[in-house]
């Protein structure tokens, strides 16, 4: 095999697609990984066909643009995890109202304390003290923090 064989577009995308591939190992977002698949694949129909260089630009772009957008969202979860302890933004607070839950830290009407809500704890006010171990119940919120009254037994 001459050298000169290298200089084929088949070997060229080839090359051009692996270097990408490398260098998204060292640019974080997963982006340039789709560039990279989209010049293999040219590599490939350029082994089968004999297009010219202005189709095979045009099919680069297309198909990586396409492979971008297509499918860079569950790719990105698929690396990077996908989570189901985070809560949810759109969740309102007052859908905690009534909830009776604990007192983690203790609650005194000039200083907020703690309550653990479903595994989280929240910032939790009272107008009476509380003490820690305390059963309280959910009557509101501003803002992050909840406001609560004790549970009468």
């Amino acid at each position: 095999m001459d050298w000169k064989d290298f200089l084929k577009p088949e070997y060229i995308w080839a090359f051009v697609g692996v270097f990408l591939l490398i260098l998204e190992l060292f640019i974080p977002g997963l982006f340039v990984f789709f560039f990279g698949i989209g010049a293999l694949t040219i590599a490939i129909i350029c082994a089968f066909t004999g297009i010219n260089i202005n189709v095979q630009l045009i099919l680069f772009l297309v198909i990586s643009v396409v492979l971008l957008l297509a499918l860079r969202n569950w790719l990105r979860g698929v690396f990077l995890g996908f989570t189901r302890s985070k809560q949810d933004s759109s969740q309102n607070l007052q859908d905690f109202v009534g909830e009776k839950v604990i007192v983690g830290q203790a609650i005194s009407p000039t200083q907020p304390g703690q309550v653990e809500l479903h595994g989280v704890n929240w910032k939790a006010r009272a107008d009476v003290a509380i003490p820690v171990g305390a059963v309280v119940e959910i009557i509101g919120n501003e803002s992050l923090t909840l406001i609560v009254k004790p549970v009468s037994k």
